[in-house]
């Protein structure tokens, strides 16, 4: 067979509009929302042309393929290129790129080692780190992706997880690596991944046992190697998981929530007023940007959804940042509401792959959000939002900005 981009080429199903756009262009990646608009009136599915693969947009259509694991599968790739049809470019993850039953036996190991307790007890050091953090920023202008948004996951996560002397610079160009690679080949793929030299084997030697302090995560987990519910190689490949999945999306989150209060300033009143919403604005942030914007999955089966049928093989994009601004399911969804009702939001993935390590992001954007909240009287852009492309994630690359204290009393 001949493969485009890594995958079955399909021909366009009756019924589907053909689309002839680039999904991982820079318009699309850095100004989505024109983007989501077109694809949600499309219809339920569109044709890529320039990918030969299906596109999905709306809530309803959005979360069905996205969730159903037995009739579309995550184990032949998250990304455009087909597993089973082209070798991957690193050992797929465990939990991202597999399906139960096997996902059920990694996915307990992680859920037990992030469990309710777990994450309460970082909830006090995560809130001291965010407080000294914000401190330390008041009252000058900054860049707020490196000084707050990536100073303050890098610091916390990778200590949580047991990381002796983390690289921050490492840890988010890992990040940046994994959510390109799962693109198609082009010039953001190659940049970062000639990278990979010099990120790879670090990120690797992290994930060994002895290299790992004996109180965190990371032990953890390989504890659970040591009573049989797991392989030494797997728990190493689940550490390396909660690197490359742990610390980008929070970054991004961070970044995103930080520019959507500084844009919307009624807001950010609100959360001055009743610091108690920190949580709530940080799940209004991932529903209204969706830090991570797109995954594939494949159809496992010749199957149907919403009239259309869709054969064995099939890539569908599925645009999770579409479906999360979707008016027929969200309602004012283009604006940004702190007091809204959030639940069933696809920022963090649905059904047996929704984010293992959610309630960390949370726990981490929460702590910062607050501490603005109870430190910081006005949010103030002092230049230019910039967005990076990437071809998953929706983040900034520059957000200038102003951390304006409380007046003195």
């Amino acid at each position: 067979m001949d493969l485009f981009h890594g995958h079955k080429p399909i021909a366009p199903p009756d019924g589907v509009p053909e689309w002839d756009v680039d999904p991982y262009g820079d318009a699309a990646l850095t100004d989505p929302v024109p983007f989501f608009d077109t694809l949600r009136g499309l219809g339920p599915f569109a044709y890529l042309t320039r990918y030969k693969m299906l596109i999905c947009g709306r809530y309803n259509e959005t979360r069905e393929v996205f969730q159903d694991h037995e009739r579309f599968v995550s184990s032949r790739g998250v990304g455009v290129s087909d597993f089973a049809l082209e070798e991957p470019w690193r050992p797929p993850s465990i939990v991202l790129e597999v399906d139960p039953p096997y996902h059920n036996k990694t996915r307990r190991v992680l859920m037990r080692t992030l469990s309710p307790k777990v994450v309460a007890d970082l909830r006090d050091p995560f809130a001291r780190n965010a407080d000294a953090l914000v401190e330390r920023l008041l009252d000058r202008e900054i860049e707020a992706v490196s000084d707050l948004a990536e100073a303050f996951p890098t610091s916390v996560f990778p200590k949580a997880v047991g990381i002796r002397e983390p690289d921050s610079r490492k840890l988010i160009d890992y990040g940046a690596m994994v959510f390109n690679a799962i693109g198609p080949d082009n010039d953001l793929r190659r940049r970062i991944m000639a990278r990979a030299p010099d990120i790879v084997p670090w990120i690797n030697e992290q994930c060994l046992r002895e290299n790992l302090t004996d109180d965190g995560i990371g032990a953890a987990i390989y504890a659970a190697a040591d009573q049989g519910d797991i392989s030494p190689e797997e728990a190493g490949m689940l550490v390396r998981s909660l690197l490359s999945a742990g610390v980008d999306t929070t970054v991004t989150g961070i970044g995103n929530a930080l520019w959507c209060l500084a844009t919307h300033p009624d807001q950010y009143d609100l959360l001055r007023a009743d610091p108690s919403l920190a949580l709530a604005a940080f799940e209004e942030t991932l529903r209204f940007t969706s830090p991570v914007q797109a995954f594939c999955r494949t159809a496992g089966a010749d199957t149907e959804v919403s009239g259309i049928s869709i054969e064995e093989g099939t890539k569908i994009l599925c645009v999770l940042g579409a479906a999360n601004l979707d008016p027929e399911h969200w309602p004012d969804a283009g604006r940004f509401d702190i007091t809204r009702k959030t639940s069933g939001h696809l920022a963090l993935g649905a059904g047996p792959h929704n984010c293992v390590g959610q309630n960390i992001a949370r726990a981490e954007g929460q702590a910062v959000l607050r501490a603005l909240a109870e430190r910081v009287s006005r949010i103030e852009l002092t230049g230019d939002a910039v967005w990076r492309p990437n071809n998953a994630i929706h983040a900034l690359d520059r957000l200038p900005l102003r951390l304006v204290s409380e007046p003195a009393n």
